[in-house]
């Protein structure tokens, strides 16, 4: 209980609520504006984190992304552009709602939900990351090999789009993870004779690239269409709402479960929960000939499950050092500079820190109830702010963060590198995460295995040794090989005789 009161302590210093005030409603402009996502957002922070305390610096973050995660159901609702891509699965009920004139009931729904769906994932994350670092300490290298290839998997089986360009995306990031100094050997790769390159591509210069730079460029290539706001006044974003909330009150449980667990999931996120959320919820429905018309149900169960997995994808994140999406690819990031490496250690060494995060959760998810409605109210002079002047500014952030990570023009050279390669990848349909995910857990698969390795003599039945690896083991090559032969089943099978 000490420790929980240090913690207390910590999240409830004055400077902590300062700039815990100042993230909340930079995550509600950035949200709120279409096409700029809470990765986005969690990417121009990072440079700011540099100056301050573990605590303030992850406070921020975990504000910023909750308020920008609800934002981004502002300009669906209006204007039927998704702020973020979680808000992409239910922006056409919430516009469709709009059309009807119930702007102001689709926005209460969002952000009554999101509140719900988010403090139901820090309970999760609260309960089980301390339960899940007690067994996690009985992991050796074998285990952790393994878990970091699920992790790996299940992101290239969840990314939306075709799964072979998933995996061709996950092998560009576990390839940019190779360059540098080899752990073991000590021998150069892929340097090209440059001294920078000795010390591998750096992780936030490439995470700024990735996101931030390419969504820039995305801006600079498309045609530049003028937003029309939508004429009606939004009138009381909460009348009515109670009532409707108690009838759903089951999709609001099971949304906030779905993004809780899907949020778990390595390289899952807040979207792919908030879409299959809101699939279920159409298939369970009494009334499903009504989705697409401005039917609320659907839009309870996704907007509870989209701010829910923020919270769940934390869970890997801090006991295993696994991303559970590209926003804690970035935290994981931020924790190592930080000096909380995540891991089961981390309870046991720093716990007061770890307890600080389970509360900032809370903070922020209960501070979102009165700052969404005070950006629902300002939402459409949030909305005419030109995007040609946001874009140069978020260019010059990109640049100052990369640059301020080690003091030379190459941290900018590899933001910008990787920038165009992830631009590229999008324009072509490949997906960025698989990639993301590749970099931060490449390091681990690498030193993992070669570890076994020396460990077992060279044998991969060392792999397979120990109770938990094996299972690990059997599961992600299941994972592996189970869909391929599905799929060469279903041919035979369809095949004429």
């Amino acid at each position: 209980m000490e420790t929980v009161f240090k913690a207390l302590a910590l999240v409830t210093d004055p400077y902590t609520l300062g700039v815990m005030l100042a993230a909340a409603m930079f995550g509600l402009f950035v949200g709120a504006i279409p096409g700029l996502t809470a990765t986005m957002a969690t990417a121009l922070l990072i440079p700011f984190t540099f100056f301050m305390e573990p605590v303030p610096a992850i406070a921020v973050i975990v504000t910023a992304v909750a308020t920008a995660i609800f934002a981004g159901d502002i300009p669906g609702a209006l204007l039927r552009i998704p702020g973020t891509p979680a808000s992409a699965a239910y922006c056409d009920e919430s516009f469709a709602m709009t059309q009807k004139g119930l702007a102001e009931r689709a926005l209460g729904i969002a952000l009554v939900t999101s509140v719900i769906g988010g403090l139901t994932g820090s309970i999760v994350l609260s309960l089980s990351a301390p339960a899940l670092a007690e067994f996690a300490i009985q992991f050796s290298s074998f285990e952790y090999f393994w878990l970091a290839c699920l992790g790996l998997s299940c992101a290239v089986i969840i990314s939306t789009g075709s799964t072979l360009k998933g995996v061709v995306s996950l092998l560009i990031g576990l390839f940019i993870a190779t360059i540098g100094i080899d752990g073991t050997a000590g021998h150069p790769r892929y340097t090209f004779g440059s001294v920078e390159l000795m010390g591998g591509v750096s992780f936030i210069p490439a995470m700024i690239g990735m996101f931030a730079i390419s969504e820039v460029l995305r801006y600079v290539a498309s045609s530049h269409r003028t937003i029309q706001l939508p004429q009606q006044p939004i009138g009381s974003v909460f009348g009515g709402l109670g009532s409707l909330l108690l009838k759903y009150k089951v999709n609001i449980l099971r949304g906030s479960s779905i993004g809780a667990v899907v949020g778990i999931l390595p390289g899952a996120g807040a979207d792919i929960a908030a879409w299959i959320s809101y699939a279920i919820s159409k298939k369970r429905s009494k009334e499903p000939e009504k989705f697409g018309t401005g039917h609320p149900e659907g839009l309870v169960d996704a907007g509870a499950a989209n701010n829910a997995s923020l919270a769940g994808a934390w869970v890997p994140a801090i006991v295993f050092g696994i991303p559970g999406d590209s926003i804690t690819a970035i935290v994981i990031g931020v924790l190592y500079m930080k000096g909380m490496n995540p891991g089961p250690m981390v309870f046991i060494e720093k716990p007061e820190l770890i307890y600080a995060v389970f509360i900032a959760f809370f903070i922020a998810n209960l501070a979102l109830l009165p700052l969404g409605f005070a950006a629902i109210r300002l939402s459409r002079q949030i909305l005419r702010i030109p995007r040609h002047v946001l874009m140069p500014i978020i260019l010059m952030f990109c640049i100052v963060g990369a640059f301020a990570i080690n003091n030379t023009v190459f941290g900018v050279t590899v933001m910008l590198v990787l920038g165009v390669i992830a631009y590229l990848m999008e324009e072509n349909g490949f997906p960025v995460a698989p990639a993301i995910l590749g970099i931060v857990l490449g390091g681990m698969i690498e030193d993992n295995f070669m570890a076994s390795m020396i460990k077992a003599d060279g044998s991969l039945f060392g792999f397979f040794s120990r109770p938990i690896a094996a299972t690990l083991g059997i599961v992600t090559i299941l994972l592996w090989f189970t869909p391929p032969l599905v799929g060469v089943l279903r041919r035979l099978r369809t095949k004429p005789a």
